[in-house]
């Protein structure tokens, strides 16, 4: 796997469909060779609130390395190109096959749901090219990838792709943990959309329905619906019949956002909604308005999140706060995810002896043992089934409420930390009034 090396200075246009970032330290520019990173996030569509921070983590990790990555006697400058996945599988394939024919890229990052994730790494995996992926269960990554998803028999470990993030137990647990604070029936009305994390997480054998009936709550699946409805009236219906006064799924935002006003037009209100993916983001939540009150949400990070930067010394709080200074918009969880991707690049390039040998590259991302903004991050498959230990290591994850605060805005609250009590709690969980 040796590519011709290039020195191109290039840069990121934003808002563009696809870009490029270089960076060449004039100290080192003679004698410095530059590692080209493929990096594909859903700048546009549906999916698009997930990459809102992707800019502002660019930026910063360039200044953050503008001396040059050293490793042993050899120095590597850093060019990222961006490619726009445009919230759709299909055109995430395709341009993870750009950056690799096309751009010649030495190592891949990807993130941001199964929707994206799983079709880059799987070309990465084809064209054995290393990945490094985030921000999606690792359920949906990994056993949505596999030739037969429903024969855990046939399952196989990836070659050439590692995966940091957390799975759907953990967001089973912090659900119920949650919901355990409030006094319902345990009914859970469930929406699942016919996509690769709908499917993951209403699985009934790896999924949200054993988990549930193990800790006593009962699960009403009125069965898979498609993306971007305008009529969620039949789920609305059947939760409302099966006295469903517990609520969750991963929606896409505009689909909550349409759901949940569909929702209180027809009567229905929860004590509890905790959803994934639809109210990750401030500007999903406001957009709801006052109706958002209390709704929950797994919290993969946070303002007070107990980690620092490798690559920039910061806490949490810190980096929240910077890039609200920056950028005028409210911190979002995808904030940290993004900038600990590059931290796990720029450690394994620290010790990789030759970036474009894609076997080394591949073995030195499994030895990785650092510690994150999002905390630490080793493939040692510690709390992992045998088949996924190779491929995945987990993250932490407790739950959250939004509550609007004095500003007028809403601001995501912890209210349980049993998962992992070294990140603090702030109130306890609420039911929507």
């Amino acid at each position: 796997m040796k590519r011709l090396e290039t020195n191109r200075r290039t840069f990121l246009k934003a808002g563009a469909a696809t870009a490029a970032v270089g960076l060449f330290a004039p100290a080192v520019h003679a004698q410095a060779r530059t590692v080209r990173v493929g990096y594909v996030t859903p700048q546009t569509g549906p999916l698009a609130a997930f990459s809102e921070v992707d800019q502002y983590i660019i930026d910063g990790v360039l200044k953050a390395v503008s001396g040059g990555i050293k490793s042993g006697s050899r120095t590597y400058n850093l060019e990222v190109i961006v490619k726009d996945s445009q919230s759709n599988p299909n055109r995430a394939a395709d341009v993870a096959k750009e950056l690799i024919i096309d751009d010649e890229i030495d190592i891949m990052l990807v993130g941001n749901t199964p929707e994206t994730t799983n079709p880059v790494s799987t070309i990465a995996e084809i064209e054995q090219y290393p990945v490094i992926s985030s921000l999606a269960p690792w359920q949906p990554w990994f056993i949505g990838r596999q030739g037969n998803p429903t024969d855990p028999s046939s399952w196989k470990p990836f070659d050439y792709g590692y995966h940091f993030f957390w799975g759907l137990e953990d967001v089973i647990a912090v659900f119920t943990n949650m919901w355990n604070q409030l006094d319902t029936n345990r009914m859970v009305g469930g929406l699942f959309p016919n996509d690769a994390d709908g499917n993951a997480w209403g699985d009934p054998q790896v999924g949200f329905p054993p988990a549930l009936t193990a800790a006593d709550f009962k699960l009403l699946d009125p069965g898979r619906y498609e993306n971007l409805q305008d009529d969620f009236s039949a789920q609305i219906s059947a939760f409302k019949n099966g006295d469903c006064q517990l609520l969750t799924g991963v929606v896409l935002p505009p689909d909550f956002a349409t759901f949940w006003t569909q929702a209180a037009q027809q009567g229905y209100r929860p004590k509890a909604a905790s959803v994934g993916k639809a109210i990750l983001f401030p500007s999903a939540v406001n957009a709801i308005g006052d109706a958002a009150e209390n709704l929950s949400s797994e919290v993969w990070w946070s303002n007070v999140h107990p980690f620092k930067s490798s690559l920039t010394g910061q806490n949490a709080g810190e980096v929240c706060a910077g890039y609200e200074d920056a950028t005028g918009n409210q911190w979002t969880q995808p904030l940290g995810f993004a900038h600990a991707l590059f931290e796990v690049l720029v450690d394994v390039l620290k010790r990789t002896d030759d970036p474009r040998d894609g076997d080394a590259v591949a073995a030195t991302i499994a030895a990785t043992d650092m510690n994150t903004i999002v905390g630490p991050i080793k493939w040692d498959g510690a709390n992992l089934p045998p088949f996924a230990q190779k491929n995945v290591t987990k993250t932490p994850l407790v739950g959250g409420q939004w509550r609007k605060g004095d500003n007028g805005r809403f601001e995501l609250v912890i209210v349980d930390n049993q998962t992992y009590p070294d990140i603090p709690v702030a109130s306890e969980m609420r039911p929507i009034s």
